[in-house]
């Protein structure tokens, strides 16, 4: 069942029209993210590593928007490929993958709101043989940080994007039953 995708706002309307306040890239250096991460449906546990060396402009945010809202989730897919790496995200055993779209508000109480998303991995076999989850080919990350830069999170790795026209709201819908849950987030300079 697809959800409100609250990552990129309320109403793709307002989305468009809408200019957020962003805070400087990354003060010329890398931001760095881990996490715990907990597979709700098979249990599974492990640390993840999300690093953003540069933060995506509004131009970057609104053009992926308009793309999906004129042109559907398989330009959007191109369009997000096609767009400069913003940082990678790894868990401690692996060389990373690449992200494509990193952005960051300011919350009420001091803390901010961090999303992040990026076409999704897939091996050779799934592409070739067409499997029902290629249609679900996003990764997408939003992160809830306090002031102090701790927080948790959802990482939803098998994503659709749709635009539901009824309610001029963009959704996720997971392929799973349910994302995986990032604890203990913790933000950090990147040292490298």
């Amino acid at each position: 069942m697809a959800r409100p995708f609250r990552v990129l706002g309320a109403t793709v309307a307002a989305l468009s029209a809408l200019s957020i306040l962003v805070f400087a890239q990354t003060s010329g250096q890398p931001e760095r993210f881990t996490a715990s991460a907990v597979n709700m449906t098979s249990g599974g546990t492990g640390t993840l590593e999300i690093v953003v060396n540069r933060w995506s402009t509004d131009a970057e945010r609104n053009n992926l928007v308009q793309v999906l809202v004129n042109k559907g989730e398989n330009s959007l897919l191109d369009a997000l490929q096609k767009t400069s790496k913003v940082g990678y995200i790894r868990n401690v055993n692996s060389i990373g993958w690449d992200l494509h779209y990193a952005h960051h508000q300011p919350l009420p109480d001091g803390g901010e709101q961090v999303v992040i998303a990026t076409d999704r991995p897939m091996g050779f076999r799934e592409v070739a043989n067409q499997w029902r989850t290629t249609d679900y080919p996003f990764t997408v990350i939003e992160m809830q940080l306090n002031a102090d830069g701790e927080g948790q999170g959802t990482l939803s790795v098998a994503t659709k994007v749709t635009v539901n026209k009824k309610t001029n709201t963009i959704e996720l819908e997971n392929f799973g039953t349910s994302p995986v849950l990032l604890q203990n987030v913790k933000r950090e300079r990147a040292t490298h």
